[in-house]
């Protein structure tokens, strides 16, 4: 018997090389095509064009501003005519009487308020307030109930730094701001850092530098200098020093509780998700879908759904980490548990041990470094997601971060808590890097 070779003619074969160059053509050209179709529809449909007419520059330029200084209100109160000075405008913040700022002088007519490079704001009688500008002039406006906000301008045009109507003007330089509405007119002077930040006015210990605490005279006749001055620090109603390492705990509580019971969750049914240790099919399909279930869905709707269930909390965020990285840790342990050496297991049942024993001295050594592994590094990466979780549960750092956010007053605050929410993220990936080479182990 001899072996037949058949010889496809030229052509055909010719053919066929056609096709094959045609179908990478399609594919090498056809996919890059797809995928710029898709851009160009989403650079339409997001409206990217119309972002420049959406920009608020000068919004954002004043928030990035007050994330690093703060401001001093001076305000008159249009219906009685009371005038105070505070930090940030808040009644925390507010100067005693006669302890006012040396760039505001009170008058028998209103006050002086001297701003930077020249400006200057006069609070005068029947609600009325001149605003000295050294290059543009005289700027006088005036508030009454029946006519609202009245605007006398050098100049006929209006300029862009001037927003008016009858029921508010606001004018912004970069020596400082004045606004005025039917209630009040108020005057902002910026300064760069966080004021306040350490002590408050009412402490004896604002304004006293470290060397004056420590080696200094006693400033408090009940209590000692560095006695005083922690408690005012921690006590500080302003900066709320206090809550704010109360929130950060309830963060680190939440993703530890969360993660360390989503591993308890998943481990035993990960057993029930490996091949290698249940043969009977249902069960591992069964187990497998429960893990895709609650992965699935993300945190935050599990945070959702559970807040209308239990109610706002720290334990509420911390049941959504449970649910979600159950899903997560199930699938990682169920596949380490199916590259687990057999040979180990053999050898501890020679010993005679029982099926637990098994698990226990032939099973969990080997995945042991894994499970660490995967675990830690869920920790650290849910001590960030607590922080959004808690947001919307009420709990921890994330609520504080809202209520800054929400005031649209105060983003020193939010600044701080930013800062906050990075070291601590730091430090649980330093404590976690740590623990690891501890438990497992390090590679020089």
């Amino acid at each position: 018997m001899t072996d037949a070779t058949v010889t496809l003619p030229v052509s055909t074969l010719k053919d066929e090389a056609d096709k094959i160059f045609a179908r990478k053509r399609l594919k090498n050209f056809g996919i890059p095509g797809l995928i710029l179709a898709y851009l160009v529809y989403v650079f339409f449909a997001f409206d990217v064009p119309g972002l420049a007419d959406r920009m608020r520059l000068d919004n954002a330029a004043t928030l990035v501003s007050d994330s690093y200084s703060y401001k001093t209100q001076v305000t008159r109160d249009n219906r009685s005519g009371d005038i105070t000075v505070a930090k940030e405008g808040e009644r925390k913040g507010a100067y005693p009487e006669g302890m006012t700022p040396d760039w505001v002088e009170m008058t028998d007519e209103g006050a002086v308020v001297d701003l930077p490079d020249g400006h200057r704001v006069l609070f005068g009688p029947d609600n009325s307030a001149v605003y000295l500008h050294p290059t543009f002039g005289e700027i006088t406006a005036q508030v009454s109930r029946t006519d609202g906000v009245t605007l006398s301008l050098p100049e006929a045009d209006l300029p862009d730094w001037i927003s008016y109507s009858k029921a508010r003007l606001d004018i912004r330089t970069d020596a400082g701001r004045l606004t005025m509405t039917r209630s009040k007119t108020e005057v902002f002077r910026y300064f760069f850092g966080w004021e306040l930040f350490w002590f408050t006015l009412d402490s004896p210990y604002h304004n006293k530098s470290v060397f004056q605490i420590v080696f200094g005279p006693q400033l408090d006749e009940t209590r000692s200098n560095i006695t005083g001055a922690v408690q005012d620090f921690w006590n500080n109603a302003m900066w709320r020093h206090k809550d704010v390492v109360w929130a950060l705990g309830e963060t680190v509580l939440m993703a530890f509780l969360g993660t360390m019971g989503a591993a308890m969750i998943a481990l035993p049914l990960a057993f029930i998700a490996a091949k290698n240790f249940t043969p009977l099919r249902l069960a591992r399909q069964v187990a497998r879908r429960f893990f895709d279930f609650v992965r699935g869905v993300d945190a935050l709707i599990w945070t959702i759904v559970l807040s209308r269930a239990f109610g706002p909390g720290p334990l509420t965020g911390a049941l959504a980490i449970l649910i979600t990285d159950s899903g997560s840790f199930g699938k990682l342990f169920s596949e380490a548990l199916e590259n687990v050496d057999e040979k180990q297991i053999e050898g501890v049942a020679s010993t005679g041990a029982k099926p637990l024993q098994r698990y226990r001295f032939g099973v969990i050594p080997q995945i042991m470094p894994i499970l660490l592994s995967q675990i830690l590094y869920f920790l650290e990466s849910n001590t960030r997601s607590a922080t959004i979780i808690g947001a919307i549960t009420g709990g921890g750092i994330g609520l504080l971060i809202t209520q800054a956010i929400q005031t649209q007053k105060d983003w020193e605050e939010v600044s701080y808590y930013i800062v906050l929410v990075i070291l601590m993220v730091i430090a649980m990936d330093w404590f976690s890097g740590w623990l690891r080479g501890k438990l497992i182990g390090r590679k020089d």
